[in-house]
C-alpha cells in the first residue's frame, strides 16, 4: 500500500511539474506581448496562499498540481455570444484586445515552453550519462509471431542475422532496432544485416500493432543461454543452475539462444515432471534435471547475461546537441503515432489517460530509484521529458479548444483583417469540448481496463 502511494505521489508529482512549465509558458509571453495577466497559479482548487504583484495575483492551490495562467478577456468570446450575441469592444490590455500576433506568441509559448523543457532534460541526461541493459544486434526470429510469415521472415531475415544499420542509422544493440521499428509502423525499411560474415540489404515493413500502436517485425534479441543471475529457492537454483553456467542441451536438443528454451515449453503437449538439460560450468559439462513448475505462468528464475552500455562522457554544448537530437527525434516520433489513430489501433490500450500517466511515471521511477538514486532520477526526468514533448505536440494540433486551433483561428482572423464573430468561436470551442470528451472518455475507459487487468 505504501508503495503505490509512493508511486502515485511522484506520478502526481511529474504531470504536475509539465503542465506548470505549460502554463508558465502562456504566462511569460503574455507578460512579454502586454496582454494581462489576472492570475497565475501553481496548483489547482480553492487558494491557500495568495499575493498581488503589480496587477497579477500569485495563487498557491489547494491541489498543488500543474496550475493555470489566467489572462483578462480571455472567455469575453463565451460570454458574449451566451448572453448578448452581439459583438462587444474588448477592453484594453485584455486577450482580445491585443493584436493576433501578440495572441498567436502567448498560445504557443505553452507548447514550445513544454519542448524546451524536454530538451532541457534530456541534455541533463546525456550530460550526467547513464548506463542500460540491452542485447546485441544480432537476431532470431520470433517463433510465436501470431503472422505467419511475420514482416522479417517474408523479407529474407535469418534467425542469427546482425543488424548493422536501419535505413543508414547505425544500430549497436538491440534497443536500438526496436526503438527505429516501433514509431516506423507500415514503413518499409532498409536493413544492412550481417550473415555468415556477408553483408546484405533487406527491405523490411513493421506491422501496426492494433493494441499498441507500434510497429513489429517478428523479431527477438538472439541471447546467448548464459546465465547472470538465479532466484533462490526457483527451479533453476533447485536444479544446481547459478550465474555463469551455459546451458547446452534440454531434453538432448541443443540449445544455442534463449529462444530454442521458450520453444521447448512451446511447442504443445504435455512436458515430463523433470527435463534433462546439459550445461558447461568452468569448460566442463553437467548434466542435471529441471523440475517443470506446474503453473504455466511461473518463472524458472533464471536472468540471462545481457550487454550493458555507458554512454561516452560529452561536454555542456554536447549534451545539450545530444539533447535536441533526442527531443527532434522524438517530436517527429509522436506526429507520426498520431495518424496511427486513424489506422483501426485499439484506442483503450494505446492512449493514456491521467491516471495510467501518473502511475506509469511512479512505477518507473520507482523502479529506476531501485537500482540507485541516479537511475531513478534518469528515470524520472526522462518520463517527464517524453510527456512534456507529448503535451506539447498534443496543444499544437488544429484542433478546437487546444492551443493549436486558438493559432488557427487567430491566423485566419490576421488573414482576414477582422475580428472573429463570437458566435463563429463558440462554436468552433463547443466542438472541441465534444471531441476532448469523447478523448478523455476513451482514455478514462483506457485507464480503467488497465488497472482491472493489474
Amino acid at each position: 500500500m505504501i508503495m503505490i502511494v509512493y508511486n502515485i505521489v511522484i506520478g502526481l508529482a511529474a504531470l504536475g511539474v509539465v503542465v506548470f512549465v505549460h502554463e508558465l509558458g502562456h504566462f511569460l509571453a503574455a507578460r512579454l506581448v502586454g496582454i494581462q495577466v489576472e492570475a497565475f497559479s501553481i496548483g489547482w482548487g480553492r487558494a491557500l496562499l495568495k499575493k498581488k504583484i503589480g496587477a497579477v495575483e500569485y495563487r498557491l492551490g489547494v491541489f498543488p498540481i500543474g496550475g493555470y495562467c489566467k489572462m483578462a478577456g480571455e472567455h469575453d468570446f463565451e460570454s458574449a455570444w451566451e448572453n448578448s450575441r452581439q459583438n462587444k469592444a474588448p477592453q484594453a490590455g485584455s486577450y482580445f484586445a491585443a493584436r493576433p500576433w501578440r495572441r498567436i506568441v502567448t498560445v504557443a509559448a505553452g507548447p514550445l515552453f513544454n519542448i524546451v523543457f524536454a530538451a532541457l532534460a534530456f541534455s541533463l541526461i546525456w550530460g550526467i550519462g547513464f548506463e542500460y541493459e540491452t542485447m546485441d544486434s544480432r537476431i532470431t526470429l520470433d517463433e510465436s509471431a501470431a503472422a505467419a510469415p511475420s514482416p522479417a521472415q517474408a523479407a529474407g531475415v535469418r534467425s542469427g542475422d546482425r543488424v548493422r544499420a536501419i535505413d543508414g542509422v547505425p544500430i549497436e544493440n538491440f534497443h536500438d532496432l526496436r526503438r527505429i521499428v516501433s514509431v516506423n509502423a507500415e514503413k518499409p525499411l532498409r536493413f544492412e544485416i550481417e550473415r555468415d560474415g556477408v553483408p546484405l540489404t533487406l527491405v523490411v515493413e513493421p506491422l501496426l500493432r492494433k493494441e499498441s500502436g507500434a510497429g513489429y517485425i517478428g523479431v527477438m534479441p538472439w541471447t546467448e543461454p548464459l546465465i547472470a543471475a538465479v532466484e533462490e529457492k526457483s527451479p533453476a537454483w533447485n536444479a544446481g543452475l547459478r550465474a555463469g553456467d551455459r546451458i547446452t542441451r534440454i531434453e538432448g536438443v541443443q540449445i544455442p539462444n534463449t529462444s530454442a528454451i521458450s520453444a521447448v515449453f512451446a511447442e504443445g503437449g504435455e512436458l515430463p515432471a523433470l527435463l534433462h538439460l546439459e550445461y558447461l560450468r568452468g569448460g566442463e559439462s553437467v548434466a542435471a534435471e529441471l523440475a517443470v513448475p506446474e503453473d504455466e505462468e511461473a518463472s524458472l528464475g533464471i536472468r540471462w547475461q545481457g550487454l550493458r552500455y555507458h554512454t561516452p562522457r560529452y561536454s555542456v554544448w554536447g549534451a545539450i546537441r545530444k539533447g535536441a537530437e533526442e527531443t527532434a527525434w522524438m517530436f517527429v516520433s509522436t506526429l507520426r503515432s498520431f495518424r496511427l489513430l486513424f489506422r483501426g489501433i485499439d484506442l483503450t490500450s494505446s492512449v493514456s489517460g491521467p491516471a495510467r500517466i501518473v502511475w506509469m511515471a511512479g512505477e518507473i521511477t520507482s523502479e529506476g530509484f531501485g537500482e540507485g538514486v541516479g537511475s531513478g532520477l534518469r528515470a524520472l526526468l526522462n518520463f517527464m521529458a517524453v510527456i512534456s514533448i507529448a503535451l506539447g505536440v498534443t496543444n499544437l494540433l488544429p484542433l478546437p479548444v487546444l492551443d493549436g486551433g486558438a493559432i488557427l483561428l487567430f491566423l485566419a482572423e490576421a488573414i482576414r483583417r477582422r475580428p472573429l464573430s463570437p458566435r463563429v468561436f463558440s462554436a468552433f470551442q463547443t466542438a472541441g469540448v465534444i471531441l476532448i470528451a469523447g478523448l478523455m472518455l476513451i482514455a478514462i475507459t483506457g485507464d480503467i481496463l488497465f488497472f482491472v487487468r493489474k
